[in-house]
């Protein structure tokens, strides 16, 4: 008879073919079949379907689920409160079946939660926090040596979203919701008994068995111009109605709309553009207001320029000598300017009043400013120039 190691291989095997069994009532060996040793197999041993493993953990903790001996793996997890951290080991790869499933609960939340994969090549939808009472489930599959979640708690949720799906209370819905108005209970009745509700403009209904009237029947409490407005709103009844009105005509709802002779007040803006005149009366003021304004001090002598972004203001020129029957020039850099503007000037203070005489011709962001000394002598004084760009256009 020759050995098993002598035997030629078998890639395939059928529930026909037979196996060798020694019978230890007969005293020798005899044959049988695979389906036959199958049946006692599934007749002897009830395979696990479940294998439970309870842990009280503390912070840090790193426990590892066991190597597969049933189809399920549930890991209970009972800390005495919430954990900062903490981490389950998942099975090794290489003793994990093809469907295994992991399932792991918490009683209470652990904040910074890990899954380590023990060789798997990677996990799909992990979580990065493990909710008080929430479950995790995942299931391994052989083919791509990875971990799926099976679960509805991935991390994309927050935690508001993890507790409605973990009870599911309309205070619950309600603190989930980013845009939620009032509070109470959700509503699905068609008739539901609403409590003081703004409705805002109700696209249809019917008004009549409500404790008040409708509008078109009449309003009780409401003065007759007002119903009247309410029934025919016209600019000329909106009128009537109101008690403080000026004037007569239609309702203004235009961006631009032509007023005859407005009293403004005191009208602010951006720019204002007339045809006719800007009349003054009064103690009126036309001019710059505070802001449009600023001061500049001239360094090193007085040809030496100056910069000065702003609609108004005064220049403190260097106090160096100016000859008599002299003119010097020097240059303010401002971004307020443009080619052909205006600019008046006068000398405030800061020497001799009158011995001097001023001009100035505008380009594209800059002046040249001509100061003359008409005395019979030399004046080494720091001269104090006050100025305004009037903006002048050719046509």
């Amino acid at each position: 008879m020759p050995q098993i190691n002598q035997l030629a291989s078998l890639s395939q095997v059928s529930g026909a073919d037979q196996i060798p069994v020694y019978n230890t009532n007969n005293g020798d060996a005899r044959k049988m079949s695979v389906n036959a040793l199958l049946q006692y197999f599934q007749t002897t041993f009830a395979a696990p379907t479940v294998s439970t493993n309870l842990f009280t953990p503390g912070a840090g903790f790193n426990v590892t689920v066991p190597t597969p001996v049933a189809d399920q793996q549930w890991m209970i997890l009972q800390p005495a409160g919430t954990l900062a951290t903490g981490t389950v080991t998942l099975p090794l790869n290489t003793g994990v079946p093809d469907g295994t499933e992991v399932l792991i609960t918490s009683t209470q939340t652990v904040t910074a939660f890990t899954l380590a994969l023990n060789g798997a090549a990677q996990i799909f939808g992990n979580v990065s926090t493990l909710t008080s009472g929430a479950a995790i489930r995942y299931r391994y599959y052989l083919a791509t040596n990875s971990w799926y979640n099976i679960t509805n708690e991935t991390s994309g949720f927050n935690a508001a979203i993890q507790a409605f799906l973990n009870n599911p209370t309309s205070a619950n819905l309600r603190a989930a919701m980013s845009d939620e108005t009032g509070t109470g209970l959700l509503v699905f009745a068609t008739s539901p008994t609403l409590i003081t509700p703004i409705l805002g403009t109700p696209t249809s209904g019917t008004l009549t068995a409500c404790t008040g009237l409708p509008i078109a029947t009449g309003v009780s409490g409401l003065a007759a111009n007002i119903a009247t407005f309410l029934t025919t709103p016209t600019s000329a009844n909106l009128a009537l109605a109101l008690t403080d009105e000026s004037g007569t005509g239609a309702a203004v709802f235009a961006n631009a709309p032509t007023l005859i002779t407005p009293i403004l007040g005191a009208a602010t803006g951006t720019s204002l553009s007339t045809t006719g005149n800007q009349v003054v009366t009064g103690a009126g003021k036309q001019g710059y207001a505070t802001g449009a304004g600023g001061g500049v001090l001239q360094a090193t002598s007085k040809a030496t320029t100056v910069v000065l972004n702003k609609s108004c203001g005064q220049i403190t020129m260097d106090a160096s000598a100016l000859a008599a029957s002299t003119t010097v020039t020097f240059t303010m850099t401002n971004s307020v300017i443009e080619s052909g503007d205006v600019i008046v000037m006068n000398h405030i203070t800061g020497g001799t009043l009158g011995a001097y005489t001023l001009n100035a011709s505008c380009g594209v962001g800059t002046a040249d400013i001509n100061v003359r000394n008409v005395t019979l002598g030399a004046l080494s004084e720091a001269v104090v120039l006050r100025f305004a760009v009037i903006k002048v256009v050719d046509a």
